[in-house]
């Protein structure tokens, strides 16, 4: 497919610059392969969708501050770094983004307000992209706090036209995140509370995680036509052993597999037996799926509105079928639903 073939208008006013008051009260468009039929309900509906036996996978990655502000050494220019992943824990070592680049050059320091917290740039990566090296004098634990403390959630604010909030630190979070390394949350697991997940357990569905740390390539644009031709950013995960038999279980069974967000999708088919079946594993995958393909382990998905031209969007249009999922996109627009991060969530069965 072309990337020419997904795009469409999304009305600026659509992108959610806040979340709905309470997490499982968003919408919630149902779109059914098998018939066409779409459906629109409110996100706590969903339970009415799945019985005993079905298994909900969820990414279980926890997003941390990763947008710091700091100084540049004798001029004192403010200068924006963003974290993107840890290099060498014990040596401190990060690759960042840095903003404005051009005045950050190797051998150049950095100071984080008030803190003892000092950056040195010991790398150019990308025109961008810097590998930095932190000086701190204290423990890891010391260290990390200091990051927390100082580390602004990093919604994206190239489509969030706002500043962050202090609420963005609990609202940008799953309830079910658990292990620190994600830029960017997986949105579609926002909307589940932990009544919801009662629910769920009661009526028998089991909720089981994997791990999947996600980075800015998922939100990097394309830039190609021809979209084999784009290459993903590799990104770490891990599927646990009780997570496997779950949803092998359930696969044996002609039960519901349910992919929450297209992470978890991703991960999910990143893994996979010549039997069709999950295996644990961890490391990284740079797994781009785009129509058409025929996924393995995942028989429902639940994701947000992606915007035009997003992998987001062509990995839900793999899974729903390209035809159907635009005509969706498209009644969305005109119903008016949210997009994006903050925004409401659709159901593919």
């Amino acid at each position: 497919m072309k990337l020419s073939d997904f795009k469409f208008e999304v009305p600026k006013k659509l992108i959610s610059l806040y979340p709905s008051d309470n997490r499982d009260e968003s919408r919630l468009m149902v779109v059914h392969r098998d018939t066409g039929e779409i459906e629109h309900r409110v996100f706590k509906d969903i339970i009415e969708y799945f019985d005993e036996g079905d298994v909900f996978v969820t990414n279980n990655t926890k997003v941390f501050p990763a947008r710091l502000y700091g100084n540049k050494e004798k001029t004192g220019a403010k200068i924006e770094v963003f974290l993107l992943r840890e290099l060498n824990q014990e040596l401190r070592l990060w690759d960042v983004l840095v903003d404005p680049a051009r005045k950050i050059r190797v051998g150049n320091k950095l100071y984080f307000g008030d803190s003892d917290l000092v950056a040195e740039v010991i790398d150019n990566t990308t025109s961008r992209g810097r590998t930095i090296r932190f000086l701190f004098d204290g423990t890891d634990e010391e260290f990390y706090k200091t990051i927390d403390a100082l580390g602004e959630t990093p919604i994206l604010k190239e489509f969030i036209d706002r500043k962050v909030e202090e609420e963005d630190r609990e609202r940008y979070q799953t309830i079910y995140a658990e292990h620190v390394g994600a830029v960017a949350a997986p949105t579609a697991g926002l909307h589940f509370t932990p009544h919801l997940l009662k629910r769920l357990e009661i009526k028998g569905v089991e909720v089981s995680p994997i791990t999947l740390h996600i980075g800015l390539g998922t939100f990097r644009q394309v830039d190609v036509e021809d979209l084999t031709k784009h290459k993903m950013d590799s990104e770490n995960y891990d599927i646990p052993e009780k997570t496997v038999d779950l949803v092998n279980d359930a696969i044996d069974a002609k039960k519901r597999v349910v992919a929450v967000g297209t992470t978890s999708l991703k991960t999910v088919e990143s893994s996979v037996t010549a039997s069709n079946r999950l295996k644990p594993s961890s490391g990284w995958t740079d797994k781009f799926i785009i129509p058409p393909y025929e996924f393995k382990i995942a028989n429902a998905l639940i994701t947000n509105f992606h915007l035009p031209e997003s992998t987001l969007l062509m990995t839900t249009a793999a899974f729903g079928g390209y035809d159907l999922i635009m005509k969706a996109y498209k009644e969305a627009v005109k119903e008016k639903y949210r997009f994006f991060s903050y925004g409401d969530a659709m159901l593919i069965l």
